[in-house]
């Protein structure tokens, strides 16, 4: 058995963690099977993390991915799917599969440490994310920032996170781009000016 400590068991443990919820999901989910697959003993995981639940919460936030930072292509629209395309990418991702896996077998009660940890890792970070693309498009004269409402940045995460839960986590690049096209841009994008009367 190779015996590790410190930082190496500790990401050992939270690799082991977000495998076996991917594979067997969280209610059957067990400390005994983390501690076999890291290869130390259940005791001292029972010494740092009093349930499993704890140490999922640690093992989901150790590794979800940080901040995005905001694209900057010149266009809002370019903007958007760089944006989207980043979330869906860690959704999909190893750690993102491990979080849907939980939340999905969760009733509300249970999930709320879960939802709380996915608001200040994922949707949180997507609100301000979007919100600096929408800025820096206003500055170009390209939107307007009083569409960039709550309602409008929940699209992109409720809409990644309802795939996640009824398509395993498909979003296609078309599926991208259907969401800007027909539902981000026209809510975001400032309508065109009239055209002058040239008349008189």
């Amino acid at each position: 058995m190779v015996r590790r400590r410190g930082p190496a068991l500790e990401q050992a443990i939270f690799e082991a963690a977000l495998e076996q919820l991917i594979a067997t999901g969280y209610a059957r989910f067990s400390m005994e099977a983390v501690a076999a697959a890291a290869q130390t003993g259940k005791a001292s995981l029972y010494r740092r993390w009093g349930s499993k639940e704890q140490l999922v919460l640690d093992a989901l936030s150790a590794s979800l991915p940080r901040a995005l930072e905001p694209p900057d292509t010149g266009s809002l629209r370019a903007d958007l799917l760089a944006v989207i395309g980043a979330l869906s990418a860690a959704m999909t991702s190893r750690t993102g599969c491990a979080a849907r896996a939980v939340i999905s077998e969760l009733d509300h009660e249970r999930a709320a440490a879960f939802v709380g940890l996915i608001h200040k890792q994922i949707l949180d970070p997507a609100h301000l994310v979007l919100l600096q693309v929408v800025r820096a498009a206003v500055d170009r004269g390209e939107a307007d920032l009083e569409a960039a409402t709550p309602m409008v940045l929940d699209v992109v995460p409720a809409m990644l996170l309802y795939r996640g839960k009824t398509q395993q986590g498909r979003f296609t690049e078309e599926d991208a781009r259907a969401l800007v096209d027909q539902v981000l841009l026209p809510a975001l994008l400032r309508p065109a000016p009239p055209p002058e009367d040239g008349g008189g």
